[in-house]
């Protein structure tokens, strides 16, 4: 469990960004190297629907909207890694200065949701005189806003993997539907049926594929940011419970 000059090693300024950059990489020199084979090309000309590049590109958009909270949450840990240092190496005594959390002997506490919480925990403190101080609404509060939007990565999967399904209710429909007026003693009716109902599976599959395999990524991302996120949370909670709330509730006029 991290403490209060907490490692934050797995969640800072660099982890959670590099980690979605090397699964980024990946899928897309997978991305390359079924292009360079055409597997590709044959989907997009196989989907009459023009639904795989819609998925496609509802992928790629949401993969930017994970890039963006990743980078948030990445700075986030950055701000509270360094919040933990100073609050570690001051004298045990937090100061309010206005809108900002001062340690003594250490300096202000630098901007970020962690230390927003720290100087809300401070006015409480102040508020209430020498009464226990109870942080549990504040953290749910600090929970809401490092999840931030984070659960539209269960939209958007969800989303990719309906477009998929209905993908593939296009194409059975697309498959079945040449069924009604087939002529079997017209060699070119039977022929041209066959045709369009392959069109038909061609639809059905390469949507259904495209939903799926997006659907699957975009929970992989979102599965790494809400990792990096609940880290996150855990190091606030011990920063704050371990030392924040200690010198809080030791301070001096708490006691009188």
């Amino acid at each position: 469990m991290p403490t209060a000059s907490g490692d934050l090693d797995s969640f800072g300024d660099r982890g959670p960004l590099l980690r979605w950059l090397v699964f980024t990489g990946l899928w897309i020199f997978a991305f390359f190297l079924l292009w360079r084979f055409g597997l590709v090309r044959q989907m997009v000309a196989g989907d009459r629907t023009y639904l795989s590049p819609i998925i496609a590109l509802l992928y790629v958009a949401t993969s930017l909207h994970c890039l963006w909270r990743t980078i948030v949450i990445a700075r986030e840990g950055d701000s509270a890694r360094r919040t933990g240092a100073l609050i570690a190496s001051g004298s045990g005594r937090l100061d309010l200065d206005g809108d900002a959390v001062v340690v003594e002997g250490a300096g202000l506490l630098p901007t970020g949701l962690v230390a927003a919480h720290i100087r809300d925990l401070a006015v409480k403190a102040r508020l209430q005189g020498s009464r226990k101080l109870d942080q549990t609404l504040l953290l749910r509060g600090l929970a809401s806003r490092l999840r931030g939007s984070n659960q539209f990565g269960a939209f958007a999967s969800d989303t990719l993997m309906k477009l998929g399904l209905l993908g593939t209710i296009i194409g059975f429909i697309m498959m079945l539907a040449p069924i009604a007026g087939l002529d079997p003693s017209d060699r070119s009716t039977v022929r041209s049926s066959m045709n369009l109902m392959s069109d038909g599976m061609a639809v059905a599959m390469y949507t259904t594929l495209a939903g799926l395999v997006g659907s699957i990524l975009v929970r992989i991302q979102y599965y790494m940011l809400d990792d990096a996120t609940a880290k996150l949370f855990a190091f606030a909670v011990g920063l704050t419970e371990v030392r924040v709330v200690s010198i809080l509730e030791n301070r001096p006029e708490a006691a009188e």
